[in-house]
């Protein structure tokens, strides 16, 4: 009975390291879906505290927006479409987490239920200061077909 015990635990635990996240790609999966249910919500506060002290991002439109102009943007009303978030690779270099993946937005204008979500590409990275990650710099783009 110890034998096989022993063997079914060392089968887990093998198992686990082979094919298991680490604890920061865990992490990591879990803040790219916290920040975008904040978005959702509009919720700034929180959304200050996720993000770095000098994140910027390269919205779809094509314009560099920081923090203060997104800020701005949803004090003065503006509800941000869904977003349906892909995970597709995430890449670790020392305390920098790289995310990329795809997204697809519901179109404001457009039923939930609806096929047509616009496809777009997303690159997130994320730095790991102080046992915390913030996302630092965000780039998204449509994706547009030929």
């Amino acid at each position: 009975m110890k034998t096989i015990c022993f063997f079914l635990m060392n089968c887990f635990l093998i198992t686990t390291l082979a094919f298991g996240q680490s604890s920061d790609e865990i992490e990591i999966r879990k803040l790219e879906k916290k920040w975008t249910e904040l978005l959702d919500k509009g919720d700034t506060t929180s959304l200050l505290e996720i993000w770095s002290e000098n994140y910027v991002v390269n919205n779809p439109n094509g314009k560099i927006v920081t923090p203060k102009d997104i800020v701005a943007l949803m004090k003065s009303g503006h509800k941000f479409p869904a977003v349906k978030r892909i995970i597709e690779n995430i890449t670790f270099n020392q305390d920098i987490a790289i995310v990329m993946g795809k997204e697809l937005q519901l179109p404001s204008n457009m039923n939930p239920n609806s096929e047509e979500w616009i496809p777009r590409r997303f690159t997130n990275v994320w730095i790991k200061s102080k046992n915390a990650w913030h996302l630092a710099a965000r780039q998204s783009s449509k994706i547009v077909s030929e």
